[in-house]
């Protein structure tokens, strides 16, 4: 073996150390899970069997793991407490395939009405825990319509749209 073979050799060896020392630090590490996946204190993203995900008033950060991973127009939930009636509009966006807003918080006894824009073709509102589901609506103006009793959080989507991320949720208080 010659100098330079062996000076490679040991280069080689001593980059793949530290790149295993740097993986097994990366895989080790603390951290504060600022990504919003995985459960929290508050219950995560977890369906204790009434949609309720923990997550508490509209003021605060929302954890919906990765509910909304997939979802375009997911940039926050809008506060819409204090109002009787909020609708949610089905089939917006360049493509069709959104519900807008993506979220909402709401309070108790709120009315929520998904209203369809037509665009996108045919599109439902399913509840994930099954609380409610509209049937398959197409046409510009048709609704659907859903009182929240009960505090908690209620992810919903449009069953044949879910894998292009047409997802949404409301949150109760």
């Amino acid at each position: 073996m010659t100098t330079t073979d062996r000076s490679r050799r040991t280069f080689l060896q001593a980059s793949g150390a530290t790149l295993a020392v740097s993986l097994a630090a990366g895989c080790l590490g603390g951290g504060d899970d600022s990504s919003g996946n995985g459960d929290s204190d508050n219950g995560g993203n977890g369906d204790n069997g009434d949609g309720d995900t923990g997550n508490g008033d509209a003021g605060e950060e929302y954890d919906f793991g990765d509910w909304f991973d997939n979802t375009g127009n997911y940039d926050g939930v809008e506060d819409h407490t204090g109002e009787d009636e909020v609708t949610v509009m089905v089939g917006t966006g360049s493509s069709g395939y959104e519900y807008s807003p993506a979220a909402i918080a709401v309070d108790s006894g709120t009315t929520v009405v998904w209203e369809w824009t037509g665009d996108g073709g045919g599109h439902d509102v399913v509840a994930d825990g099954g609380s409610f589901e509209s049937e398959l609506q197409t046409s510009e103006g048709d609704t659907f319509e859903y009182t929240f009793d009960d505090t908690g959080t209620y992810e919903y989507y449009c069953d044949p749209h879910v894998s292009m991320g047409m997802k949404g949720a409301v949150v109760v208080e």
